[in-house]
């Protein structure tokens, strides 16, 4: 049976490109979550004012890899400690949140936040939000599969490079073979 997973942490490209690698993930479409405005378009997104944050939407197999395991992989490819930002991407559209499905999945989010503060992995306080998703809406259609259909496109090869190189080799036993 397959679930679902919902996650904002900057660009959704970088996500994505994660996401796409791992064993147990069926799907991941790129899209918006968590603002008030029907239908978003990228371009209303990126103002900021729609509410919406860039976020992936995750269809995996929880027997092949867990939601939690989605997490560790999601704490390590992303800042959680910085405000609506990411590396030189700033705007609440890329602020980190976990839009749960369910309570269980909220459970486990709380949890893995809770720990890695007790961890003290990260020396500033974790600014991942936690709120039950509302609505998704996919984003438009050159969005999706971007970082393997534009390996050379600059913010790829700077930005969302790196992300998929930190991922294979922290998560390399959850790669597709």
């Amino acid at each position: 049976m397959t679930e679902t997973a919902t996650l904002a942490g900057g660009c959704f490209w970088c996500l994505e490109a994660v996401y796409l690698e791992l064993r147990g993930v069926e799907k991941v479409v790129s899209g918006y979550a968590g603002g008030t405005v029907p239908n978003p378009s990228y371009e209303a997104v990126c103002t900021g004012k729609t509410g919406h944050a860039e976020v992936v939407q995750i269809s995996f197999d929880p027997a092949v890899i867990t939601f939690r395991d989605l997490l560790d992989i999601f704490f390590t490819i992303h800042d959680p400690t910085t405000l609506n930002r990411q590396g030189n991407d700033e705007g609440t559209q890329y602020r980190s949140a976990i839009f749960t499905h369910s309570a269980g999945q909220e459970s486990t989010a709380r949890q893995a936040i809770a720990e890695l503060a007790a961890s003290r992995a990260y020396e500033d306080p974790i600014v991942t939000e936690v709120q039950p998703l509302d609505r998704f809406w996919p984003a438009e259609q050159y969005h999706q599969d971007y970082f393997r259909r534009n390996p050379g496109q600059s913010y790829c090869a700077v930005v969302v490079a790196p992300k998929v190189a930190k991922a294979r080799k922290a998560f390399f036993t959850k790669l597709r073979k």
